[in-house]
Order: structure tokens, then C-alpha cells, then sequence
């Protein structure tokens, strides 16, 4: 559905990651108890010396506040800075950068056994490129490896230029500032790029911020966190799915 005209300049077309690219197929909580299980686990192996489910229990807290924080300030300290904070309050000041990221992939490494691709993405992604469009996508995250894995899992990398992180940058969406990272690696300019994404506040706002058309996805857009910003936050169009994403765009200029 189209809010308002998109600009007919678009040469650019920015998208999210989760729930607008690919989506997580399974019980959300289970998984992540079982991935903070595999990351204890995977420490233990190295060497730590405390409680499995204290410190699982106690890793899922920290990151439960770190959520809260990074949607306040649009921060992203990562995944890795929230458990080589933990360890070193536990003593195990020690621990190398290769031994956080071992037990971090075998954290992710079981999330990601649960997302999958949509199935019109990569055929509307090859309608977008034929047609002269280039891809980009901007992604809040909290682990930028998790992301490029997810990415490659999905066999979505042809596509893109860029893959573009929140965890890389430490810039959350929807500061003004990420986008314009995205920009500038097109050296382009907003008024020719549009963002998909199915976050009013991330993607919607954010888009808008850095002076960019916005486009809302509803297929796996959460109502929790859209609804506080429904009819405040007004996308230029609203897509079901991908699919319908084609028709919406000029032809490229």
C-alpha cells in the first residue's frame, strides 16, 4: 500500500536483516536458554571454574539489561563486551579475544540453526539488481559475526554491496548516523535511497532521520514492538512481503 509517492530518483534500496530478509523459526526463549547453555558449556572447556547455571543465569540477565540500554542511547556495545565484562568481574581477566569468540560461535552457532530464508526474498532481490537497483543491508545487532554467518547461511550475499551491522559500527538504527555510514558507501545521497524494514522506530524513523524514504514490512512485524508507534510513525508505503516490493519502485534513472 502506498502512504505517500516514493521519491523517483531511487537508484538505492537499504534493507533489514531479521524478520524482513529471514525469520527465526522456533520458541524463541527455549533456544536462547539453550544457547547461553552451550556458551557456559564452551567456557568451562576453557577453563572457568563456576556454576553452569549461575553464570548462564547470570550472563542472560546482563544481557537482558544491555537490551534495555542500547534502545535508549542507540549504543551497541556487543554481545562480547557484556561477557568479557561478566568474566573479568568473575576473575578471568585472562581470557583472549579468541577465546570469547569460541564461546560466542558456539552460542550463535545454535541460534542460528533457527532462522530461515523468506522464500520471495532472493527472487526479489534478482528482480531488483536486473533492474539496476543496488542492495545494501542495515542491521541492529549485537555481533557482527552472527550476522555475516547469517547472511552467508542464507546464501543472500550476491546481492549486496554491503552488510552493514550495528555491532560493527556501535551505532544503533534509528541514529541518523548509521544510515549515513550506509550511504556513504554508495557515495550517495538520501533523496535516492529507500529503507525496508519491519521496525517503525528502527527502520520507518530512522530512514527519516537520515532524510530517506521509508517502507514498512508487515509479514513478521512484531506488535509489540511496533505498537506505540502506530499512527505516530508513517511509513511512505506498506508491503506485506517482499513480493510486493518490486512494483512499489520507479524504474532507475
Amino acid at each position: 500500500m502506498m502512504v505517500s509517492p516514493l521519491p523517483q530518483r531511487l537508484r538505492y534500496v537499504l534493507f533489514d536483516l531479521g524478520s524482513t530478509l529471514i525469520y527465526f523459526h522456533g520458541n524463541w526463549d527455549a533456544v536462547m536458554a539453550e544457547s547461553n547453555r552451550l556458551l557456559t558449556q564452551a567456557l568451562i572447556e576453557m577453563g572457568c571454574k563456576f556454576d553452569p547455571a549461575q553464570f548462564s543465569a547470570a550472563f542472560s540477565e546482563r544481557m537482558q539489561a544491555y537490551y534495555v540500554d542500547r534502545d535508549t542511547d542507540f549504543i551497541e556495545t556487543t554481545t562480547q563486551h557484556v561477557l568479557r565484562s561478566l568474566l573479568e568481574e568473575k576473575g578471568y581477566c585472562h581470557f583472549s579475544e579468541e577465546h570469547i569468540r569460541r564461546a560466542l560461535r558456539a552460542m550463535y552457532a545454535n541460534s542460528q540453526k533457527h532462522w530461515r530464508c523468506e522464500s520471495d526474498a532472493r527472487p526479489t532481490l534478482e528482480n531488483l539488481r536486473q533492474r539496476g537497483y543496488r542492495l545494501g543491508i542495515v542491521s541492529n545487532a549485537s555481533d557482527d559475526d552472527d550476522v555475516q554467518a547469517l547472511v552467508d547461511q542464507s546464501e543472500l550475499r550476491p546481492y549486496f554491496d554491503f552488510i552493514l551491522s550495528s555491532a560493527a559500527v556501535g551505532i544503533r538504527k534509528p541514529d541518523a548516523r548509521i544510515f549515513r555510514l550506509a550511504l556513504d558507501q554508495w557515495a550517495t545521497r538520501p533523496e535516492f535511497t529507500v529503507m525496508v524494514g519491519d521496525l517503525l522506530n528502527a527502520d520507518v524513523l530512522g530512514a527519516h532521520n537520515a532524510g530517506m524514504a521509508g517502507i514498512w514490512i508487515t509479514r513478521r512485524a512484531n506488535p509489540n514492538d511496533n505498537r506505540r508507534y502506530t499512527g505516530i510513525i508513517h511509513a511512505d508505503a506498506v508491503i506485506a512481503e517482499l513480493a510486493q516490493l518490486p512494483a512499489l519502485l520507479p524504474p532507475v534513472k
